[in-house]
């Protein structure tokens, strides 16, 4: 697709002169445009570093509490769903009140089950439970930032600089490097009480610092009607399923690769967490990239190469090579595709959406891939609790991955052709 089409394309999808961010060429517009999205990336970041405190303790809390494979799976996917689920409610939001609101008080409010964990509830998988459940609340920022980046970019640029924002799902391996050290130096409320200071420097700061985009329209419309407008777009359901593979994949492995890795290779506990951590950080890297390359090429381009690098790897961890450098390879090679495909997701979200509803989209968008992350590891659990192996969860992805693959190269590039006026 030539750069005149995917000019129109931004341009049928930005909103109106009032929503118009400040001239790309103007250096106070673009000074502010990089202070706010540095700041939503740090605040994404922070609340992602709390939404994954429990993953790298998982296999503590199954050795302290004797906990199932199952249970193991079920504590580190709850905070997931529930983050993936209230994206829907907090995008919506965040096209009514804006990003200035919603990022201090979601920040905010996550300190109180940040401290309740590792203060109190850490004692019994219950109280883990219902302490994840409401952690699920630091997931949910996703849905803030996009719109709210979204609103300060022009459209040719909305894809690299949503990948960057997007980058911020690096706080999962913040998490996955220093959670488990951190317990080993003091006790096991440390990374809570560490990660709840840095949500309270985050919440104050940002609300002194952030600011909407100039000209940002506040739809009138109730939610509810919203949310229904927002199913009726195609490209709504569209991004879903490509993100709930793609996002939903990198989620799964950030948070049960370490019990994977610890069963199936006999790893410790510290250094599965380190080999989770640097497949987080490739992800992480590859993100804005993705964006880039969707902003510069197509983004059903980059999304049929990412596909199809997801099936090839995982049909080769399927067998459970040894891991060097075989299954290394194979996880570095999903880690950079996921991450990739995360942004080109996002770059095709930015081009095809009307502005005053990228937050509502964004947060079904935003459920889909975080619900995508919370099957995978609850099925892994369950199919090794069964048969003793996870060889039939890794082929299942690579079958997915493969069916992902054809979806993008038939009804997802049918409807992009279709909007782009063909």
């Amino acid at each position: 697709m030539n750069s005149t089409n995917r000019a129109k394309i931004g341009k049928r999808a930005a909103p109106g002169p009032r929503s118009r961010p400040p001239a790309a060429g103007s250096p106070v517009g673009t000074g502010r445009r990089m202070l706010m999205l540095c700041l939503a990336t740090l605040g994404f970041a922070i609340n992602f570093w709390a939404w994954a405190l429990l993953s790298p303790l998982g296999p503590l809390f199954k050795d302290s509490l004797d906990l199932s494979a199952f249970q193991q799976a079920l504590l580190v996917a709850v905070p997931v769903v529930v983050g993936s689920v209230g994206r829907i409610p907090v995008g919506a939001l965040t096209d009514r009140f804006g990003g200035r609101v919603m990022f201090p008080a979601i920040s905010a409010l996550t300190i109180v089950p940040v401290l309740f964990l590792g203060l109190f509830g850490h004692g019994s998988l219950m109280a883990l439970l219902i302490g994840g459940f409401f952690l699920g609340l630091g997931g949910t920022t996703f849905a803030v930032g996009v719109p709210f980046v979204n609103a300060w970019f022009p459209p040719e640029r909305r894809g690299l600089a949503i990948g960057i924002y997007g980058a911020g799902m690096g706080g999962t391996a913040i998490s996955a490097l220093t959670t488990v050290r951190l317990v080993d130096a003091g006790e096991v409320a440390t990374p809570f009480v560490v990660t709840a200071v840095g949500l309270a420097v985050y919440a104050a700061v940002s609300a002194v610092l952030l600011r909407d985009a100039p000209g940002r329209i506040v739809p009138t419309e109730p939610v509810t009607r919203r949310v229904a407008d927002t199913a009726r777009l195609p490209v709504t359901w569209q991004a879903s399923w490509l993100y709930a593979v793609a996002f939903g994949g990198y989620v799964a492995f950030s948070v049960y690769l370490p019990a994977y890795l610890k069963t199936a290779y006999g790893l410790t506990q510290a250094d599965a967490a380190n080999r989770m951590a640097g497949f987080v950080l490739l992800a992480v890297v590859m993100r804005p990239v993705g964006g880039w390359l969707s902003d510069r090429s197509d983004p059903i381009r980059v999304l049929a190469g990412v596909f199809a690098v997801v099936t090839a790897g995982a049909a080769v961890q399927a067998f459970t090579p040894s891991l060097m450098p075989v299954g290394t390879i194979a996880f570095l090679s999903m880690a950079a595709a996921l991450g990739a495909g995360s942004g080109a997701v996002f770059a095709l979200v930015a081009l095809l959406t009307p502005g005053n509803k990228v937050g509502s989209v964004t947060g079904v968008v935003g459920a889909a891939g975080g619900l995508g992350g919370f099957i995978p590891p609850l099925v892994m659990g369950a199919l090794y609790g069964a048969f003793g192996s996870y060889a039939l969860g890794l082929a299942t992805l690579a079958v997915v991955g493969a069916a992902t693959l054809v979806f993008t190269m038939t009804t997802v590039r049918r409807s992009h052709v279709a909007s782009n006026g063909h």
